[in-house]
């Protein structure tokens, strides 16, 4: 904990610090930081994961536009904004981690739990609100526009082989009933990249990771949170996540009031589903076969790499 406070009180100039441990996400660390006056959330990306060039490699990208929006449109009170260091820079870093700090929201995550109607309806209201832009805004958006390729493939292709060499016997025990389903994705997946690339969707500010427990909810408000895969893309990069929810229906009620004449691209949304299934099995393959992980944090990758390869033999 010495070390946050010291990042904090270099780069924030935060002093007489308290430190505690929250539940994180997939791809960082989290704290709650609080001295007499403000309470914070620090999110830390270790530089010993393999995932952590992936999350962090636009920050410098996304957390601009992200300004932007709290400040010319309705969102502002709705999304995170991480907080300027004293040189005026979005993260800072050390040797061990990269670091974005945020003021605390106090409120719950919506998780495990069904959302009520209230929340659906400002669900549907930050995301339509969200669809409302496009490559328009004054900020560059060259680095996040949407190219639909997906690079990892070829090397999760060469892993999965089943005689791969660095892959340990538990790891290939779980994944080799399910070679073929991964196989015959990654095939669908490619052949939708470069059809989707020759074609002319409409881009849209997207989120591109709508799940509960990116959500939070903060006395009467929602707040949608997590904006690491912040995108300009088909709006089928969304809204995978809510078309088969039981409330979509509920959902596009709101959003097609402004956004008339709306169809859902079939190809897009094949696409966006297929690659995050392939992207979650990645993530966890990389989390076994590269990091550094103790005997607790290995079985549960386990178990949700077990999960996800399930959802595709199913």
């Amino acid at each position: 904990m010495n070390r946050i406070k010291t990042i904090l009180n270099n780069h924030y100039e935060i002093d007489n610090i308290n430190v505690s441990p929250q539940q994180g996400g997939w791809s960082a660390l989290a704290y709650k930081v609080f001295n007499n006056t403000n309470t914070y959330f620090l999110k830390v990306y270790e530089k010993s994961r393999a995932s952590t060039p992936k999350w962090t490699a636009l920050i410098d990208k996304y957390v601009p536009i992200m300004v932007w929006l709290r400040e010319h449109s309705s969102l502002k009170g709705k999304i995170p904004v991480s907080l300027f260091t004293k040189n005026g820079d979005y993260m800072c870093e050390d040797d061990e981690g990269i670091y974005l700090l945020y003021e605390y929201i106090d409120g719950d995550t919506v998780g495990d739990k069904v959302l009520n109607k209230e929340q659906v309806y400002q669900l549907s209201e930050i995301i339509t609100e969200l669809h409302l832009h496009r490559e328009e805004i004054p900020i560059e958006t060259d680095a996040i526009t949407e190219d639909f390729n997906v690079p990892f493939l070829q090397q999760m292709r060469g892993t999965v082989d089943k005689g791969y060499k660095n892959m340990a016997d538990d790891v290939k025990d779980l994944i080799n009933p399910y070679i073929e389903q991964m196989i015959s994705l990654v095939d669908t997946v490619e052949k939708l990249s470069v059809s989707l690339r020759k074609s002319q969707l409409k881009m849209v500010l997207c989120h591109t990771d709508l799940h509960n427990w990116n959500l939070m909810q903060s006395e009467q408000q929602l707040i949608l949170i997590d904006w690491e895969g912040l995108k300009l893309a088909p709006v089928e990069a969304d809204l995978m996540f809510l078309v088969d929810q039981p409330f979509y229906d509920e959902f596009l009620k709101i959003y097609q009031k402004n956004q008339e004449n709306f169809v859902i691209n079939l190809d897009a949304l094949q696409f966006y589903k297929g690659r995050r299934k392939l992207e979650d099995i990645w993530d966890f393959l990389e989390q076994l076969l590269y990091d550094n992980q103790d005997e607790q944090e290995r079985t549960d990758t386990m178990n949700y790499l077990s999960k996800e390869l399930k959802v595709i033999g199913d």
